[in-house]
Protein backbone atom coordinates (compact mmCIF):
# COMPACT_ATOMS: atom_id res chain seq x y z
CA UNK A 1 0.00 0.00 0.00
CA UNK A 2 1.42 3.76 -1.25
CA UNK A 3 0.29 6.48 1.06
CA UNK A 4 0.31 9.88 0.24
CA UNK A 5 -0.76 13.12 1.36
CA UNK A 6 -3.95 14.02 2.45
CA UNK A 7 -4.97 10.24 2.61
CA UNK A 8 -6.43 8.19 5.90
CA UNK A 9 -4.01 7.23 8.02
CA UNK A 10 -4.93 3.15 8.07
CA UNK A 11 -5.63 2.44 11.89
CA UNK A 12 -4.39 -0.72 13.10
CA UNK A 13 -3.62 -2.86 16.25
CA UNK A 14 -0.48 -4.31 17.37
CA UNK A 15 1.71 -5.28 20.62
CA UNK A 16 3.56 -2.11 21.81
CA UNK A 17 5.86 -1.61 25.03
CA UNK A 18 2.46 0.16 26.40
CA UNK A 19 0.39 -3.16 25.84
CA UNK A 20 -1.84 -3.66 22.93
CA UNK A 21 -2.64 -0.32 21.04
CA UNK A 22 -5.43 0.68 18.88
CA UNK A 23 -3.72 3.22 16.65
CA UNK A 24 -7.03 5.54 16.43
CA UNK A 25 -7.94 4.79 20.32
CA UNK A 26 -4.00 5.81 20.95
CA UNK A 27 -3.84 9.15 19.11
CA UNK A 28 -8.15 10.49 20.16
CA UNK A 29 -8.13 14.03 19.00
CA UNK A 30 -4.12 14.69 19.16
CA UNK A 31 -2.05 14.72 16.07
CA UNK A 32 0.52 12.33 15.70
CA UNK A 33 3.90 11.49 14.73
CA UNK A 34 4.17 7.71 13.77
CA UNK A 35 8.34 6.78 12.68
CA UNK A 36 9.91 3.99 12.02
CA UNK A 37 12.95 2.22 12.62
CA UNK A 38 15.39 -0.58 10.68
CA UNK A 39 15.56 -2.79 14.10
CA UNK A 40 16.58 -2.77 18.23
CA UNK A 41 19.94 -2.07 18.74
CA UNK A 42 21.07 0.01 16.45
CA UNK A 43 22.81 3.30 17.00
CA UNK A 44 21.31 5.75 14.96
CA UNK A 45 17.92 4.81 16.32
CA UNK A 46 19.45 5.01 19.64
CA UNK A 47 19.95 8.75 19.49
CA UNK A 48 16.60 9.51 17.61
CA UNK A 49 14.32 7.71 20.29
CA UNK A 50 16.46 9.36 22.85
CA UNK A 51 16.00 12.87 21.48
CA UNK A 52 12.09 12.30 21.38
CA UNK A 53 12.01 11.50 24.66
CA UNK A 54 13.58 14.89 25.49
CA UNK A 55 11.20 16.55 23.06
CA UNK A 56 8.08 14.96 25.45
CA UNK A 57 7.53 18.85 26.55
CA UNK A 58 7.23 20.05 23.21
CA UNK A 59 4.91 17.53 21.72
CA UNK A 60 2.61 17.89 24.53
CA UNK A 61 2.56 22.04 24.25
CA UNK A 62 1.53 21.09 20.80
CA UNK A 63 -1.00 18.11 21.09
CA UNK A 64 1.04 15.61 19.48
CA UNK A 65 1.68 12.22 20.76
CA UNK A 66 4.23 9.59 19.50
CA UNK A 67 4.59 6.57 18.83
CA UNK A 68 7.61 4.59 17.33
CA UNK A 69 8.09 1.39 15.96
CA UNK A 70 11.13 -1.42 14.76
CA UNK A 71 10.28 -5.02 13.80
CA UNK A 72 11.38 -6.92 16.56
CA UNK A 73 9.66 -7.94 19.76
CA UNK A 74 8.06 -5.77 22.99
CA UNK A 75 10.88 -7.87 25.10
CA UNK A 76 13.82 -6.52 22.77
CA UNK A 77 11.95 -2.74 22.45
CA UNK A 78 11.83 -3.60 26.49
CA UNK A 79 15.56 -4.20 27.36
CA UNK A 80 16.57 -1.41 24.39
CA UNK A 81 14.61 1.26 25.93
CA UNK A 82 16.76 0.98 29.32
CA UNK A 83 19.67 1.00 26.81
CA UNK A 84 17.91 4.04 25.65
CA UNK A 85 17.68 5.43 28.76
CA UNK A 86 20.74 4.64 30.25
CA UNK A 87 22.79 6.22 27.52
CA UNK A 88 20.61 9.10 26.06
CA UNK A 89 20.27 10.40 29.92
CA UNK A 90 15.97 10.66 29.33
CA UNK A 91 13.44 8.12 30.11
CA UNK A 92 11.61 6.83 27.00
CA UNK A 93 7.93 7.33 27.67
CA UNK A 94 5.87 6.86 24.53
CA UNK A 95 5.33 3.29 23.13
CA UNK A 96 7.31 0.99 20.56
CA UNK A 97 5.40 -0.83 18.52
CA UNK A 98 6.61 -4.54 18.00
CA UNK A 99 5.98 -5.75 14.41
CA UNK A 100 7.77 -8.90 14.12
CA UNK A 101 5.47 -10.07 11.10
CA UNK A 102 5.65 -6.46 9.39
CA UNK A 103 2.18 -6.40 9.38
CA UNK A 104 2.47 -2.44 10.54
CA UNK A 105 5.25 -1.82 8.17
CA UNK A 106 3.50 -3.25 4.83
CA UNK A 107 0.76 -1.04 5.84
CA UNK A 108 2.45 1.92 6.20
CA UNK A 109 5.29 1.17 3.40
CA UNK A 110 7.83 1.21 5.46
CA UNK A 111 9.31 -1.69 3.53
CA UNK A 112 11.71 -0.56 0.41
CA UNK A 113 13.20 -3.79 -1.41
CA UNK A 114 15.85 -1.81 -3.15
CA UNK A 115 17.16 -0.63 0.59
CA UNK A 116 16.12 -3.74 2.39
CA UNK A 117 13.93 -6.58 1.53
CA UNK A 118 13.39 -7.31 6.07
CA UNK A 119 14.69 -3.69 7.92
CA UNK A 120 12.16 -0.74 7.52
CA UNK A 121 13.39 2.50 6.28
CA UNK A 122 13.64 5.01 8.56
CA UNK A 123 10.18 7.01 7.73
CA UNK A 124 7.93 9.73 9.98
CA UNK A 125 4.63 10.75 9.19
CA UNK A 126 2.47 13.60 10.26
CA UNK A 127 -1.13 12.83 11.25
CA UNK A 128 -3.65 15.39 12.09
CA UNK A 129 -6.15 14.91 14.07
CA UNK A 130 -9.11 13.86 11.51
CA UNK A 131 -6.79 11.60 10.88
CA UNK A 132 -4.64 12.74 7.66
CA UNK A 133 -1.53 12.36 6.61
CA UNK A 134 0.32 15.88 6.42
CA UNK A 135 3.66 15.04 6.32
CA UNK A 136 5.80 12.38 4.80
CA UNK A 137 9.34 11.99 5.34
CA UNK A 138 11.76 8.96 4.40
CA UNK A 139 15.39 8.73 5.26
CA UNK A 140 18.04 6.23 4.44
CA UNK A 141 18.74 4.03 7.62
CA UNK A 142 22.63 5.54 7.63
CA UNK A 143 20.89 9.06 8.45
CA UNK A 144 19.32 9.99 11.69
CA UNK A 145 16.34 12.77 11.70
CA UNK A 146 16.58 16.68 12.23
CA UNK A 147 13.69 16.83 15.28
CA UNK A 148 13.85 20.50 14.40
CA UNK A 149 12.86 20.26 11.09
CA UNK A 150 9.89 18.27 12.55
CA UNK A 151 8.88 20.47 15.21
CA UNK A 152 8.98 23.45 12.72
CA UNK A 153 6.51 21.34 9.87
CA UNK A 154 4.13 20.53 13.16
CA UNK A 155 4.12 24.17 13.74
CA UNK A 156 3.57 25.08 10.51
CA UNK A 157 0.78 22.97 9.99
CA UNK A 158 -0.89 23.78 12.68
CA UNK A 159 -0.94 27.42 11.96
CA UNK A 160 -1.83 26.75 8.61
CA UNK A 161 -4.87 25.33 9.68
CA UNK A 162 -5.72 27.75 12.12
CA UNK A 163 -5.53 30.81 9.61
CA UNK A 164 -5.66 31.63 5.65
CA UNK A 165 -1.44 31.47 4.96
CA UNK A 166 1.43 29.42 4.27
CA UNK A 167 4.83 29.53 5.32
CA UNK A 168 8.04 30.59 3.52
CA UNK A 169 11.26 28.53 3.10
CA UNK A 170 13.25 28.60 6.11
CA UNK A 171 10.26 29.80 8.26
CA UNK A 172 10.54 29.58 12.06
CA UNK A 173 7.63 30.65 15.02
CA UNK A 174 7.43 34.17 15.07
CA UNK A 175 8.46 34.92 11.28
CA UNK A 176 6.13 36.65 8.82
CA UNK A 177 3.70 34.62 6.92
CA UNK A 178 3.03 34.41 3.23
CA UNK A 179 -0.69 35.54 2.60
CA UNK A 180 -1.81 32.62 0.08
CA UNK A 181 -3.07 32.90 -3.76
CA UNK A 182 -6.51 32.26 -3.52
CA UNK A 183 -6.85 35.47 -0.78
CA UNK A 184 -7.46 38.92 -2.63
CA UNK A 185 -4.92 41.47 -1.02
CA UNK A 186 -8.00 43.25 -0.62
CA UNK A 187 -9.35 41.03 1.75
CA UNK A 188 -5.82 39.88 3.07
CA UNK A 189 -5.74 43.45 4.51
CA UNK A 190 -8.98 42.72 6.53
CA UNK A 191 -8.42 39.22 7.50
CA UNK A 192 -4.40 40.38 8.91
CA UNK A 193 -4.98 43.68 10.86
CA UNK A 194 -1.27 43.99 11.48
CA UNK A 195 -0.12 44.61 7.67
CA UNK A 196 -0.29 43.15 4.11
CA UNK A 197 3.47 43.73 2.09
CA UNK A 198 2.71 43.28 -1.03
CA UNK A 199 6.08 42.00 -3.09
CA UNK A 200 4.03 40.77 -5.86
CA UNK A 201 0.53 40.42 -7.03
CA UNK A 202 1.49 36.81 -6.10
CA UNK A 203 4.19 37.45 -3.07
CA UNK A 204 2.80 38.82 -0.17
CA UNK A 205 3.57 38.77 3.99
CA UNK A 206 2.03 39.64 7.02
CA UNK A 207 3.21 39.25 10.46
CA UNK A 208 2.37 35.58 12.11
CA UNK A 209 -1.46 36.47 12.97
CA UNK A 210 -0.83 34.21 16.49
CA UNK A 211 2.13 36.43 18.06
Amino acid sequence: MSIKLGDNAPNFQADSTAGNIDFYEYLGNSWGILFSHPADYTPVCTTELGFTSKLKPEFDKRNTKVIALSVDGVEDHQNWIKDINETQNTEVQFPIIADKDRKVSELYDFIHPNASLTATVRSLLIIDPDKKVRLIITYPASTGRNFNEILRVLDSLQLVDSYKIATPANWNDGDDVIVPPFVTTEDARNIFPKGVQEIKPYLRYTPQPNK
